[in-house]
C-alpha cells in the first residue's frame, strides 16, 4: 500500500481543507492620485472578500509571496492586512498565517432563524424558557399597569441613567449577584447588548486591541466591525481564560480592555470560579486593563461568585439583564461603570438611544420589588435542569461543554463531518443549530456545534431532536453534499 504524502511541516498540517492557501489571486492595483499603495490594496481585499473571490477560511498570501506578485514592500502588504483584520475581514493567527474572515452578520443570519421555522426545531439561538407560568405573569403585570396610574413613568424623559426608582431596583437585584454600587454608577440599559456597547465604547478607540474568549458570543465580535476595534481570542479550558496567555496579551502592549462571558458562557458554558477571577483580576489590575464582564446569565447560577466590578472598582464594568433569565421579551439590562465612567457613559447613552425605555424597566422593577422576577428564575433553574439531563443522557458522548444550569451545549464535532455539512443535513432533518463560525474571535482547532435548549420546548420535543442529533452524529457523511441539488 502506498505511503500517503507527509505535511512538510507543522504549519501545513494545521491547516484545514478548508483553509487551503489562495494561489492564484493576483489584484489589480490602480493607481489613484493621492491615495497610497496599502489603501488601495486594502479596498481591493474588502472588495474580493465581499464579492466572494476570497472565500471566507481560505489563507491569504504571506505577506512575502504578495509583496513579490505584486511588485511592492512588504511593509505596504503588512499595512493592508492589518487594516483589513482591524475592518473585520481578515484575522492573524500566530504560526498559522492570515484568514478571511466571515462576516459575523452574514453568518449569524445564516444560521440563527430569525423568523417562525415553522415544523423545524430550533436550536439555534439562547432564549430563556417559556412555560405558563410566564405567560400567566405577563398577563396579569399588564392588567396591573392598565389599571395604574402610569404618569411616573411614562413621562419623564430624564435621567437619563435612569429612573430613580427604577435603579433602586437594580441596586437591589445587583445585589443578589455580587455587585454593590452606588445608583451613581448604574444605567438602565435596553438590555445586554445595549450596556455592552457603552460600556465597550467608553474605553475603546479604534485601532485598540480588546481581548476575550476565542469562542465567545457574536454580539463582541460584531461590536469589533462597527467600532473599529481589532479583537483577539485568547485559549480557554472549563473556566475560560488562560490567566497565562492574558499575562502574555497584556506584557505584548496595546490592550485596553478584555471582554468576557465569566458565568455560563457562550457558546461552551464555561464557569469562572473564584480563583480564577482572582486571578484575572489581579493580572487586569496590574497592566490597567480594564475588565467587562458580560453577566447575562449569571442569575441563572446558585451560588455566589465574585464580580470584576468589585474586585476591580476602578477597572471594572459589569453588564447583566432579565432576557435570559426572567422573560426573553423584558428588554431591560443593568450597566455597572467605575466612578469615573458615570457621566462619560451617560453622555453615550444620551446621543445613542437618549435614555433606556421606561415602560420595561417598570416591569423589571415591579418584579424585583414583589419577588415575580426571583420566582421566574428559579422556575428557570427547575426547568434548565431537567432539559440538560436530557441532553447529557441522549448526546453524553458528543458533549465538549455543558453546565446543568446552561442554556445551551456545546457539541463535539464527530471524525470525517464537517461543522457546516453537520448543520446541512440536520436543517434537512428540520433541526435549526449553529456552528462555530459565528463565535470564533480566535484559533481554535476543534470548533463544534452549539444546541439550545430554552424557549417553549417540550421534554418529548427535545428528546426526539436530540435522538435525531445523535444518530445524525454517529453515520457516516455522504460522499458529497446533495443538499442544493434540486
Amino acid at each position: 500500500m502506498r505511503e500517503l504524502p507527509r505535511p512538510r511541516d507543522r504549519q501545513e498540517a494545521s491547516i484545514r481543507p478548508e483553509e487551503a492557501q489562495i494561489a492564484d489571486w493576483y489584484p489589480s492595483l490602480t493607481k489613484r492620485k493621492g491615495v497610497t499603495k496599502h489603501k488601495l490594496l486594502t479596498e481591493r481585499i474588502i472588495a474580493d472578500i465581499d464579492a466572494d473571490i476570497l472565500p471566507a477560511h481560505a489563507r491569504m498570501p504571506t505577506h512575502r509571496d504578495l509583496a513579490r506578485r505584486l511588485g511592492v514592500s512588504v511593509q505596504t502588504v503588512s499595512l493592508s492586512y492589518q487594516e483589513a483584520e482591524r475592518r473585520g475581514y481578515l484575522r492573524g493567527e500566530v504560526g498559522r498565517g492570515t484568514f478571511v474572515r466571515s462576516r459575523v452578520t452574514e453568518r449569524a443570519d445564516r444560521f440563527m432563524l430569525d423568523q417562525d421555522p415553522g415544523e423545524t426545531v430550533d436550536l439555534s439561538i439562547v432564549r430563556a424558557i417559556y412555560t405558563e407560568a410566564h405567560e400567566d405573569a405577563s398577563r396579569t403585570i399588564m392588567r396591573h399597569l392598565a389599571q395604574s396610574d402610569n404618569s411616573a413613568f411614562m413621562r419623564p424623559c430624564r435621567p437619563i441613567a435612569g429612573l430613580e426608582r427604577h435603579r433602586a431596583a437594580a441596586q437591589a437585584w445587583l445585589k443578589g449577584l455580587g455587585v454593590e454600587a452606588g445608583k451613581d454608577r448604574i444605567l438602565i440599559t435596553n438590555g445586554a447588548a445595549h450596556g455592552l456597547f457603552l460600556a465597550v465604547a467608553a474605553i475603546v478607540q479604534p485601532g485598540d486591541v480588546v481581548l476575550t474568549e476565542n469562542l465567545t458570543d457574536h454580539g463582541i465580535i460584531g461590536l469589533a466591525n462597527v467600532l473599529g476595534f481589532t479583537l483577539r481570542g485568547l485559549p480557554t479550558d472549563r473556566e475560560g481564560i488562560l490567566p497565562d496567555a492574558f499575562e502574555e496579551a497584556c506584557a505584548a502592549g496595546g490592550v485596553s480592555a478584555l471582554v468576557l462571558i465569566p458565568t455560563l458562557g457562550n457558546p461552551t458554558s464555561h464557569v469562572m470560579g473564584p480563583g480564577r477571577r482572582q486571578a484575572i483580576a489581579e493580572i487586569a489590575r496590574r497592566y490597567g486593563i480594564h475588565v467587562v464582564e458580560d453577566e447575562v446569565y449569571k442569575p441563572l447560577l446558585d451560588a455566589p461568585l465574585p464580580s470584576f466590578a468589585a474586585l476591580l472598582p476602578d477597572l471594572g464594568f459589569f453588564v447583566t439583564s432579565f432576557t435570559k433569565t426572567v422573560l426573553t421579551g423584558l428588554r431591560v439590562g443593568y450597566l455597572v461603570v467605575p466612578p469615573q465612567y458615570s457621566i462619560r457613559v451617560a453622555s453615550i447613552m444620551r446621543v445613542t438611544s437618549w435614555s433606556a425605555t421606561n415602560l420595561p424597566a417598570e416591569i423589571a422593577t415591579l418584579w424585583v420589588e414583589d419577588g415575580t422576577a426571583l420566582n421566574l428564575v428559579e422556575l428557570q433553574r427547575r426547568e434548565v435542569r431537567a432539559r440538560q439531563a436530557i441532553v447529557s443522557e441522549v448526546l453524553g458522548a458528543h458533549i465538549a461543554g455543558s453546565h446543568p444550569l446552561s442554556l445551551c451545549a456545546w457539541l463535539r464535532v464527530p471524525p470525517r463531518w464537517t461543522e457546516d455539512g453537520l448543520v446541512r443535513m440536520l436543517a434537512q432533518k428540520n433541526i435549526a443549530v449553529t456552528p462555530s463560525d459565528p463565535f470564533m474571535a480566535g484559533a481554535d482547532g476543534t470548533g463544534g456545534i452549539r444546541i439550545c435548549i430554552g424557549g417553549r420546548l417540550s421534554h418529548a420535543t427535545l428528546a426526539r431532536s436530540l435522538r435525531t442529533i445523535a444518530e445524525t452524529f454517529d453515520q457516516l457523511p455522504p460522499v458529497f453534499d446533495t443538499s442544493s441539488i434540486a
